[in-house]
């Protein structure tokens, strides 16, 4: 442990410890108008990386910070540290982290349900419970590691539901009609192409460099997603390895590519989509007003791919190894698109049982 003044006249704390993995990790902290201020959380937050949870939830969140970060992705991270500090910390940061008892979880709820933004319209119920488990996490995590009796979110209910609402889809048609009404921009034009085709999503679309395309194989590779960060362009790997993909696309779409990918004037590292996820919606809005459709999300046209593909016979195994995901997954989000085999599977069976 250690505590410095800095030539501007600020501490400076700084803290070894081992993590829980028995890993050794330090902490440090800037800008304390006081050496005791330094001091105090340094010792504050030596309690809490020994076992102790004997602190301030705020305090404690910091240990949890160091803990976790280096394990998640930079855009995993920045989501849940956004909603940590805007929806949990106002809340439980002077708190006491193993004085928090269940009745402090729900009055929590009830504040952040009873919300309302300028529409007067509440916080989607997903977006709830996402809140909800990050709290819930961060009280597992004191559990498992430091000490702390029980998480008070169990003996509580879950706030939010993890279902969305109706899952928004466009027929084929519909999209027919929304391309038509954007293909005067090509850029936007080839974008919803691959979105509504290939059924990629945002951030791997806008990751795609020239490389990605083997048009002598109508192949499109997915090894990469790209997110605005803090100001900054961030191209990680896709969120899982199964996302790690090769796309067939239809010759049609190949077709089209080719002839736009080759005339770009862009090096093999550039991205072939430039615009930002803003102008993108801005198309979206534009399209759907000059063709009448309704309104979707971006993300819907990957909704949309699926929809199509059940529509066309394809299985959930043969949907899931394009889009990225489990099969289960596809199965679970998309069974009620399916189409209803049961009265099929009893005429079968009549058939069997008669000998026929």
């Amino acid at each position: 442990m250690s505590v410095r003044m800095e030539p501007n006249g600020t501490w400076t704390a700084q803290v070894w410890y081992r993590d829980y993995n028995d890993d050794s990790r330090h902490k440090t902290k800037r800008g304390f108008k006081s050496e005791k201020a330094a001091s105090a959380w340094e010792e504050e937050f030596s309690s809490n990386a020994e076992g102790s949870v004997d602190s301030t939830f705020a305090a404690f969140y910091e240990v949890y910070e160091a803990d976790m970060r280096p394990r998640l992705r930079e855009h995993t991270w920045y989501t849940k540290s956004y909603m940590i500090k805007s929806k949990i910390l106002p809340y439980f940061g002077n708190m006491c982290v193993d004085e928090i008892e269940p009745i402090d979880v729900v009055r929590w709820q009830n504040r952040l349900m009873a919300r309302r933004n300028e529409k007067g319209e509440p916080y989607a119920p997903t977006y709830l419970r996402s809140v909800n488990n990050q709290l819930s996490a961060i009280f597992n995590h004191a559990v498992c590691y430091y000490g702390l009796k029980s998480n008070p979110c169990t003996k509580t209910t879950r706030m939010g539901s993890s279902k969305g609402g109706e899952m928004l889809f466009w027929t084929r048609e519909e999209y027919l009609r929304f391309a038509d009404a954007v293909s005067d921009k090509q850029e936007s034009y080839y974008a919803f192409e691959v979105l509504y085709w290939c059924g990629l999503c945002l951030g791997e679309l806008l990751a795609l460099t020239p490389p990605d395309f083997d048009f002598s194989r109508s192949e499109l590779k997915v090894t990469k997603s790209y997110q605005r960060l803090h100001g900054r362009d961030v191209v990680t790997p896709p969120k899982t390895p199964k996302s790690v993909r090769t796309i067939v696309m239809p010759k049609f779409l190949t077709d089209e590519l080719e002839q736009w990918v080759e005339s770009l004037p862009i090096g093999e590292d550039k991205h072939i989509f430039t615009f930002t996820k803003a102008k993108l919606h801005h198309e979206l809005d534009r399209g759907c007003k000059h063709s009448r459709v309704k309104r979707i999300r971006i993300h819907d046209l990957r909704h949309s791919h699926v929809s199509l593909l059940i529509e066309m016979g394809f299985s959930a195994v043969a949907i899931a190894e394009r889009l990225g995901h489990e099969s289960s997954d596809v199965t679970f989000r998309y069974a009620h698109l399916f189409p209803d085999k049961q009265g099929e599977m009893a005429r079968a069976l009549d058939a069997t049982r008669a000998g026929i």
